[in-house]
């Protein structure tokens, strides 16, 4: 059984409803939920003048291979409504894949683990709720290690239900 880490983001409309909506389709089509971090809200990153978002790490075990795995993963981004118009803007729902075990996957399609990761404080604040021992297969560095690490200056608060 694999274990992997995906990190849910939306910061349009029923943003808590959609990342609800996300975990089922995830349940569903790839596998067991076995932890989940709170829910963060952030500021955005990468592009302003949008709303903030609300992100989540999950952990799931699954049987499905990578390349099968983004397959699905963007398959329910577009079944929820998802429409790629600008990168790092607005959308719905965004589900990226973090880790997939400790392995390392470069190619243009995809890349494992995710190459923003350190870089991103809206992923390590609810990943490190969750597996703040982990160490990045690349970097060598528990999760713990990379937030307190972290150059990331956006606001990133546990979100209140």
């Amino acid at each position: 059984m694999n274990r992997v880490y995906i990190q849910l983001g939306s910061n349009l409309g029923d943003r808590e409803g959609y990342l609800k909506q996300s975990q089922v389709m995830l349940i569903d089509e790839i596998g067991l939920i076995i932890k989940k971090s709170s829910i963060y809200e952030s500021s955005p990153w990468g592009v302003e003048n949008q709303g903030s978002f609300l992100n989540q790490v999950l952990l799931l075990e699954t049987d499905v291979k990578p390349f099968d795995l983004l397959d699905i993963i963007l398959n329910i981004e577009k079944e929820m409504g998802r429409v790629r118009i600008e990168k790092w803007g607005e959308r719905i729902i965004d589900i990226d894949i973090l880790f997939y075990n400790d392995e390392i996957i470069e190619t243009n399609n995809l890349c494992i683990p995710h190459p923003y990761i350190s870089k991103r404080r809206f992923v390590l604040s609810p990943l490190d709720e969750i597996a703040k021992n982990y160490i990045h297969p690349i970097l060598q560095k528990t999760i713990n290690k990379l937030l307190l690490e972290c150059l990331d200056e956006e606001k990133v608060s546990v979100y209140e239900l």
